[in-house]
């Protein structure tokens, strides 16, 4: 069994335990405050998923552990220790949700497999067209398939986006019905796509659990792998000499030691988004974070609790 597999099919849970007093005051203060963040942060109703499920809430944490939170900091969370499988906290992690730009994974995992990474891809008018983020790329310039992906994995550019998956797949119509089967054959059964760059719609979806197996997957590509653990990154068309700078929307990299990606997502709907891979002292955690408020904070403070945790005895 490999890693994948494992990580699809293991699921843990625990009690609550109420964490030691903290000795130093100025430690207490700090520590109010940022659980006091938490609890009085108004929260989107669980209710307006975008696909509407009877699904209860469900929140687990690891055992002989209490969080830094009171009340769940995103409507979506799965932390997961890689090499154990051990699931150390999640909420509502099976929970169908507005995956945003997280959408991408999956796209970049499809051009991994079937395109060509010296092709050469013209920027055609929908493709200039793109809605935010974007590069302002202009219809007619010629990039490297390569540099496309390196665009929409680290700055999560769509035109990028929008060009390399009509290059790859025909037109995006065609790319995302292959994003579709793909993710049938995967066994993400919360997931569908109705686009390739993860715009909001009711038919657009996937949960933390899914999104979690997809990340792990996707790892396994080499080239993937590189991407999203680069901070920067410069491309520039072959029939031009504009260079256009990317800057990876990831802001744990390089703040968090041991971050390795992975991508982000914002939409009005998505809220923010994020997964993250965080290598340290022998543990592997991943994690999924579906419309948070505060996502930075919130996964800074779950990455925090993952390590402690993973180090301790089960």
């Amino acid at each position: 069994m490999n890693r994948s597999d494992a990580f699809i099919m293991t699921r843990d849970c625990g009690r609550i335990h109420r964490p030691p007093f903290l000795a130093c005051a100025a430690g207490v203060f700090i520590s109010l405050l940022l659980i006091g963040a938490e609890i009085f942060t108004p929260s989107i109703a669980l209710g307006k998923s975008v696909v509407a499920q009877s699904v209860p809430v469900r929140t687990a944490i690891a055992p002989h552990q209490f969080p830094p939170w009171r009340v769940a900091p995103a409507h979506g969370i799965l932390l997961k220790e890689l090499n154990s499988g051990r699931v150390l906290y999640e909420h509502d992690a099976g929970k169908r949700m507005s995956p945003a730009s997280l959408t991408k994974i999956m796209s970049a995992l499809v051009i991994l497999e079937r395109g060509q990474l010296d092709d050469f891809v013209t920027i055609s008018p929908n493709a200039a067209r793109a809605h935010k983020t974007h590069l302002r790329m202009k219809s007619g310039q010629v990039f490297r398939l390569e540099d496309l992906l390196k665009a929409m994995v680290i700055m999560s550019a769509n035109d990028a986006c929008l060009a390399a998956v009509e290059h790859v797949g025909g037109d995006e119509a065609q790319f995302v019905a292959i994003m579709n089967t793909k993710a049938a054959a995967l066994g993400l059964a919360d997931t569908h796509f109705n686009d390739a760059c993860g715009f909001d719609n009711p038919d657009h979806y996937s949960t933390a659990e899914d999104l979690a197996a997809l990340s792990v997957i996707a790892l396994d590509q080499p080239i993937f792998r590189q991407l999203v653990r680069e901070e920067r990154a410069i491309i520039t068309p072959v029939n031009g000499h504009h260079a256009y700078v990317l800057h990876n929307t990831n802001r744990l990299l390089g703040r968090i030691p041991g971050v390795e990606g992975i991508k982000t997502g914002f939409t009005s709907k998505a809220g923010r988004c994020l997964i993250a891979k965080v290598s340290q002292n022998g543990s592997d955690l991943l994690l999924v974070i579906l419309n948070s408020k505060r996502r930075w904070n919130t996964a800074t403070n779950l990455i925090t609790y993952g390590l402690q945790v993973a180090e301790t005895p089960h």
